[in-house]
């Protein structure tokens, strides 16, 4: 009974000081995970475009954006320039690996493809998705095998080129289990491993869950597990900062549980690969959350679909 985590890491911050209390926490815990990195410039400041999109605001002041990034990060991009996160930290990016566990590509610049990704054409997704590899393979010495898309954003463009790229699997989606993709009636041989459970700035401030009981909910979600298991979503300026404590809960309630914490990688590796289920790829929203993600739509029962 495997819970994969997948840590997305958006920022300069979260990245110098989000991501070593994550590793030490994680392996306090023999805890296995995936860390996926935002690898060019910070530009988080220019999220502020979000605030007329419906439901951002409400989400903001719920889960004090300004007390977890602090007020530096928050001008990136605006008032002050971005920074480059992949040449100022190559050695803390290169460390985690060296600590044992995946990495993997998040996005070259998290805000520019979170906003823009979806409505965006082949050459303007590969050149950003290649700016993310090609710095990955600067930084690592060698390829990325995985892909988690920024805000579960995507667009097929991007999903073909997951495939093209030889990745063992992705996770820009959320989800119920792994499935293989489909999008607009074509298979795109590239696995999908969503996210199965609520992330915790979609559940904090939400009807009775606070920050004190946020866990327990958690717990409560997962406490009957699917036949693949689960993956849960963390992020290095949440759960490796202001949420540490909550996060450390949760790791003793899971293995409470029986899970084995892991990798993306050791979770897809016990997977029946061959007998994967094919689902529709659609936009659509999360509780929560705002705007749309890519989510797992219905199963596809056919024997075939175009290419």
């Amino acid at each position: 009974m495997k819970l994969a985590l997948k840590i997305d890491v958006d920022t300069l911050r979260g990245t110098r000081e989000g991501v070593p209390r994550l590793v030490e926490l994680l392996q306090r815990h023999n805890a296995g995970a995936t860390f996926l990195f935002s690898l060019g410039p910070d530009h988080t400041g220019r999220a502020i475009k979000r605030a007329f999109r419906p439901g951002f605001m409400k989400k903001v002041s719920r889960t004090s954006v300004l007390r977890h990034y602090g007020l530096k990060t928050l001008l990136y991009g605006t008032l002050l320039p971005g920074p480059d996160i992949g040449k100022r930290c190559g050695d803390i990016l290169r460390g985690v690996k060296d600590a044992g566990f995946e990495v993997g590509i998040h996005c070259y610049d998290h805000v520019k493809w979170q906003d823009h990704v979806a409505s965006r054409d082949a050459v303007w997704t590969r050149r950003e998705m290649m700016r993310a590899v090609e710095r990955f393979e600067r930084i690592f010495g060698e390829p990325p095998r995985t892909h988690g898309a920024a805000g579960w954003q995507i667009n097929a463009h991007a999903l073909r080129l997951e495939q093209r790229l030889g990745f063992d699997y992705c996770s820009d989606t959320r989800g119920s289990h792994p499935f293989i993709p489909i999008f607009n009636a074509e298979i795109i041989d590239c696995p999908q491993l969503p996210t199965t459970l609520p992330t915790l700035d979609e559940l904090i401030g939400v009807g009775p869950v606070t920050q004190e009981n946020v866990a327990q909910h958690l717990l409560q979600l997962s406490a009957t597990p699917p036949a693949a298991g689960h993956v849960f979503t963390l992020h290095a300026e949440l759960e490796g900062m202001r949420l540490t404590g909550i996060l450390e809960e949760l790791l003793k309630g899971w293995q409470a549980q029986g899970y084995e914490l892991v990798s993306m990688k050791e979770y897809f590796a016990a997977l029946d690969r061959k007998n994967l289920p094919r689902h529709e790829v659609l936009m659509d929203e999360v509780p929560g959350r705002s705007g749309t993600l890519a989510l797992q739509g219905e199963e596809f029962l056919g024997q075939d679909a175009s290419r």
